[in-house]
């Protein structure tokens, strides 16, 4: 089940060091149907809800070209999660794992990151599918899914992998 900000048993939490200014800029808002981490989904699913991405000015003119890609990797703020744990029992059973083992939303850093369907793109508005996040939730990117993206700029020496490029045993 979820939970909200208690410890289960096993798990670790520490006291994180003070923030300091990584010059993050929220690009934007998720706009979703949950208002609560206990109905939201732990995964989002490409045939899931359509959701709205809203772009602030002045990001609006980076969206040029978007509607090019089907698929989409959109990073957000998981503005409502804890930051301390460092062991998590997902199952509540008493075994505990790493966070950075865990796609669990509970991070140093909480940072989402979700690969959506592209729907439909109007002015500063993107509908998707896929999302897992709880609405109002703060953007911090988007990018063209990764597999589905060929660069644009000329190849430079470190793009191609050659037979010297192999590991040493």
């Amino acid at each position: 089940m979820v939970r909200l900000n208690e410890i289960r048993a096993h798990e670790v939490a520490v006291a994180p060091p003070p923030p300091t200014d990584a010059g993050l800029v929220f690009i934007g808002r998720i706009r979703t149907p949950w208002t609560s981490r206990l109905e939201c989904p732990r995964q989002g699913r490409l045939d899931g809800p359509d959701c709205q991405i809203e772009i602030f000015a002045p990001w609006i003119a980076a969206l040029d070209g978007i509607a090019a890609f089907e698929r989409l990797e959109v990073l957000y703020w998981l503005d409502q999660s804890r930051r301390d744990l460092v062991r998590q029992s997902p199952a509540d059973d008493g075994r505990t794992r790493g966070t950075f083992a865990l796609r669990s939303p509970v991070r140093p850093n909480p940072i989402g990151t979700s690969i959506v369907a592209l729907q439909a793109v109007a002015g500063a508005v993107l509908t998707v599918r896929g999302l897992d996040c709880l609405d109002g939730t703060p953007l911090v990117d988007l990018k063209p899914d990764r597999c589905l993206f060929t660069p644009l700029a000329r190849p430079q020496p470190g793009d191609l992998q050659t037979a010297d490029d192999t590991p040493a045993a």
